[in-house]
């Protein structure tokens, strides 16, 4: 927690060098559907085990996002959905944050385990074959992830 703290806090430029990179790669995501381009990687672990990854779809989940498609982004990846607002939000008040919040030094490692936890439960509830469960899988179709 305290090195993403002094990363955003002492290092202006490494930020904006980060902002450029995020709108190039939105503008990327935004122009080529992952859906139909050949370019964006395969999920090597669905490709592997047959599985789905917690983050298959996410590719073609964020790109909905910025077309303004959120019902078809649920439906690719709805962890992706919901973790978008929630990493932006934490990463913007740690932006503007001059020093961390206690409670964020204290739960770190709380929080930590609990993202673990539920990316994992994500991963195995997706690969459950049956209804309700089956509705988290991404639909077919995927040249990319």
């Amino acid at each position: 927690m305290q090195s993403l703290y002094l990363f955003c806090a002492k290092k202006p430029v490494q930020n904006i060098l980060l902002a450029g990179v995020l709108v190039l790669g939105a503008t990327a995501l935004f122009s080529f559907n992952p859906a139909t381009s050949v370019f964006y990687p395969k999920c090597l672990f669905h490709e592997v085990t047959g599985l789905y990854c917690p983050g298959c779809g996410t590719t073609r989940a964020l790109h909905c996002l910025l077309h303004g498609q959120f019902r078809e982004a649920l439906r690719d990846n709805a962890l992706a959905v919901v973790a978008v607002p929630v990493l932006g939000a934490m990463l913007l008040s740690r932006t503007v944050r001059r020093r961390p919040p206690i409670a964020a030094r204290r739960s770190g490692v709380v929080w930590l385990g609990l993202l673990l936890a539920g990316i994992i439960v994500f991963g195995v509830v997706r690969n459950i074959p049956c209804r309700p469960f089956s509705l988290l899988v991404p639909p077919v179709a995927a040249p990319g992830k």
